[in-house]
């Protein structure tokens, strides 16, 4: 059974809100990160335009994440997009 959009989003913000209150990170939620929105892009499920936009956005924090040497120092120079993002998905998801 492949997950739903809005069970993507969730398990999405899941991860940035863990990463973003803890401040630390793995390869492999970098990794899941990446494979989700790339699942949510690929399949063009996405219709809102705000949400579509930052998308790819994710992805490349998912990719600089996963070949990062700083997993705190990368998360902290993100905050500011990662609180953006929560906010955008959390929007979405309520909907």
């Amino acid at each position: 059974m492949s997950l739903t959009t809005n069970h993507q989003l969730v398990l999405l913000l899941d991860i940035l809100d863990e990463q973003s209150g803890e401040c630390c990170g793995n390869v492999s939620e970098y990794q899941q990160i990446k494979r989700l929105v790339q699942s949510m892009l690929s399949e063009n499920r996405i219709t809102d335009t705000q949400l579509a936009h930052i998308l790819p956005d994710i992805y490349s924090y998912g990719t600089q994440g996963e070949n990062t040497a700083n997993v705190p120092e990368h998360i902290t120079a993100n905050q500011a997009n990662i609180e953006q993002w929560i906010g955008t998905i959390n929007q979405f998801t309520a909907k």
